[in-house]
């Protein structure tokens, strides 16, 4: 059976596939389109298993909100090359309308969404078929408010959502604050939106840096009193080359070493706790104010003014956010 061009494309938009691709998986298939998007699957389902090892850490991100519904969909592959291929991209943007329009409630309901009898993990697996790479869709998140504000970064690697309780609220400052989510990732609302667990884990982080800094000032003292620089003396690789260059005395380098050797363990056990736990409760804080978004200095501001007080001049109420990046941070 001949293979017309008509039939090519209408086979390509359902399944994103290439055009030569699908012009073969037709003609094997004799023009029967359902054996030939089994073709496809199949012959995308082999390359996906082959690559399955590969890491994937390009690809796109891309964001849609209206009538109080945003949601973020993020797909990976492993070259800049494809994740900048129009395909690819227009994969992706096929894969967000649909979870806009259907609202899936996560990111497993989003891969068993069908679009024109493809689920969305056939098509993201045909499109690896189509291309040789790996490829996953990693990210789906979603949030509703009055007003909600979607922000898709230059380059496609960075998308941001951010949602108001008022219908009226001044748009142009919610979009504010979603350039604000997008610039300084905050990790909730507020203090009180924190997670209980990343507060333990910052807690935890604080109390072993602020031991060590303590453990290490001991050290510092102990050298300085010994007239050795801690600055010469701060590891053995150092002790061993400032000794070659003059700047400590054989003496000085093993007595260094002794006390590299017996002073932390020593510091170690006096440690003042109270005093500990009080320098990674302040710590604590000033993550909580630097990582939260309601605490940050508010980029599109001059004078240096809080979120949480642009906000309030505004009569603005920022209720939710999300943000999704595949770039390194």
């Amino acid at each position: 059976m001949a293979v017309t061009l008509a039939d090519i494309k209408k086979l390509r938009d359902i399944t994103g596939a290439g055009m030569m691709d699908v012009k073969k998986a037709l003609e094997e298939a004799n023009g029967d389109f359902e054996a030939a998007k089994d073709i496809l699957r199949k012959r995308g389902q082999a390359i996906a298993a082959k690559r399955s090892d590969r890491e994937a850490s390009e690809g796109c991100v891309l964001a849609k909100a209206a009538d109080g519904f945003g949601c973020i969909v993020a797909v990976k592959c492993e070259t800049d090359f494809v994740a900048k291929n129009a395909d690819f991209v227009g994969m992706v943007k096929l894969i967000l309308d649909a979870a806009f329009d259907n609202r899936p409630a996560d990111l497993e309901a989003l891969k068993n969404l069908k679009i024109a009898n493809f689920t969305v993990a056939e098509i993201v697996t045909e499109r690896s078929g189509v291309t040789g790479e790996k490829m996953e869709l990693s990210d789906y998140v979603w949030i509703k408010g009055a007003v909600v504000d979607a922000y898709n970064h230059l380059g496609n690697k960075l998308s941001s959502l951010v949602a108001a309780d008022d219908a009226n609220a001044d748009h142009e400052t919610v979009h504010g604050m979603n350039m604000q989510v997008a610039s300084m990732s905050p990790v909730a609302l507020d203090a009180d939106h924190v997670a209980q667990e990343v507060k333990d884990r910052e807690l935890s982080i604080a109390m072993d840096k602020t031991k060590q800094d303590e453990i290490n000032k001991a050290v510092e003292n102990e050298l300085r009193k010994a007239g050795i620089n801690p600055a010469h003396a701060d590891s053995d690789d150092h002790i061993a080359s400032n000794t070659t260059k003059g700047w400590l005395t054989e003496e000085q380098a093993q007595l260094a070493r002794d006390i590299r050797a017996k002073v932390p363990a020593q510091a170690e056990a006096n440690l003042n706790m109270k005093k500990i736990e009080m320098i990674a409760q302040g710590r604590l804080q000033k993550f909580l104010k630097e990582s939260t978004l309601m605490e940050q200095q508010y980029i599109l501001s001059d004078s240096k003014e809080l979120v949480k007080d642009v906000l309030k001049q505004k009569n603005v109420h920022i209720t939710d956010f999300r943000r999704i990046t595949l770039n390194q941070e």
